[in-house]
């Protein structure tokens, strides 16, 4: 049977307008390369948004889901398959974690993450200790839920009345925190380096101050994990770098290299909460998602694929501070690992966009952060040359954008 022949143009008749992708469409990929429709190639400093952790086909993980494909696609959660206890057992001997619950996307990992920290805290407190801790400018999902968590205004509107009990502070105010939480409050929750955001890092002073209130007013810390985990930041999740354990994390984005899988971990104290009936999922812990994450998994925690990825990071911190040099054009550098954000200079604030299809017309694919920050969350295995190449093509991009616009 022929496939039916579609463009970019069909984006506009057929989809809901809430995207509005670029001017081309991938066809395929192979490592970080991307070619379209008309052939044309891309070095890919995207990563699907965090997502393509090991590149495009993977040999690994093409093998795993064809092999998994011919045994088992799909049970529901009436049983258990192998895959999902593979995976599983490693997560929690990679982690803090005791248990694991499946699911499909980060917004699915969350939304399981604050429903744990209020049935946990109605469980062994009561109905009035519900309030959930959140912060300015974090990301967290786009449910009702989560969206209502995250600390975006801009997402919500539209959209209320949002669900109540939930308070957002200032990031990296430990202050603030001090004189929020009480006895009320069940759960705060962060990322250790906020994406959607603006790639902004959580100080280390105050994750550790976060988990000493947390202790102190007997409320679940929970770090989301979500755009940071599995390998991004160059350990396996970003909190073994703050020393901080949590009670709850959430994963998703890199842990399926581009299946769509999420998880979140906790401890056997916490778990019990989640017990019998309280929470599903049809199609989470499926054979096919888990299969590929497991071997994701056992990738990324190659000590070869990680200890690479520092200096990788110094690749682009160095070839980003070249450009600047030449441009003056970035205010700032942040981020961990192949998690980096560079804040534009005022002049050029909230025209993030215009660089990023700029790119795109010199065959490299970034991302923004909000309108006034450049993103690069590449493959954890990208090559030395492909970042190199990647640069010189942004730097044209840039160089493109300041002559049309003088």
């Amino acid at each position: 049977m022929s496939k039916q022949s579609v463009t970019r143009a069909d984006f506009d008749k057929v989809m809901v307008p809430n995207y509005n992708p670029q001017q081309m469409v991938p066809v395929r990929g192979r490592g970080s390369r991307i070619w379209d429709q008309e052939d044309n190639e891309y070095i890919d400093f995207a990563g699907g948004i965090a997502v393509t952790s090991l590149g495009h086909s993977h040999p690994a993980l093409v093998n795993t889901l064809k092999e998994q494909a011919d045994k088992l696609w799909h049970l529901s959660n009436i049983f258990t398959n192998e895959p999902a206890l593979r995976l599983a057992t490693k997560l929690c001997e990679a982690t803090f974690a005791d248990k694991v619950f499946f699911c499909n996307s980060g917004t699915e990992a969350n939304e399981a993450a604050f429903k744990l920290a209020r049935k946990y805290s109605y469980d062994n407190v009561g109905p009035q200790k519900h309030e959930i801790i959140s912060f300015e400018q974090s990301f967290h999902g786009r449910s009702l839920f989560t969206v209502s968590v995250g600390g975006q205004k801009k997402y919500r509107e539209g959209f209320e009345p949002v669900p109540a009990g939930i308070t957002h502070l200032p990031y990296n105010d430990i202050e603030a925190l001090k004189n929020a939480i009480s006895a009320r409050t069940c759960a705060v929750v962060l990322e250790l380096i906020q994406g959607e955001g603006g790639v902004i890092n959580a100080d280390p002073a105050f994750v550790k101050a976060a988990r000493a209130l947390c202790d102190e007013h007997n409320a679940l810390l929970i770090f989301d994990e979500v755009q940071t985990g599995a390998g991004r930041t160059g350990t396996f999740f970003a909190y073994e770098q703050y020393g901080v354990i949590p009670d709850i994390l959430t994963s998703a984005k890199s842990l399926g290299g581009g299946f769509p899988i999420g998880a979140m971990l906790t401890t056997d104290k916490c778990a019990v909460s989640l017990n019998f009936g309280t929470h599903g999922s049809t199609y989470g812990g499926n054979p096919l998602a888990c299969a590929v994450a497991e071997v994701v998994v056992d990738e990324i925690n190659k000590p070869e694929v990680l200890c690479a990825i520092s200096a990788k990071n110094q690749l682009f911190v160095e070839g980003l501070a070249a450009i600047n040099a030449k441009y003056n054009i970035f205010q700032d550098t942040r981020g961990l690992g192949l998690l980096i954000g560079v804040e534009l200079v005022e002049q050029w604030q909230g025209k993030a966009a215009l660089f990023m299809a700029a790119a795109r017309e010199q065959g490299l694919m970034i991302l923004i952060a909000g309108p006034k920050v450049l993103r690069f969350a590449p493959s954890l295995i990208i090559e030395d040359e492909d970042i190199k190449q990647g640069l010189a093509k942004l730097d044209a991009a840039i160089a493109q954008v300041l002559a049309e616009k003088s």
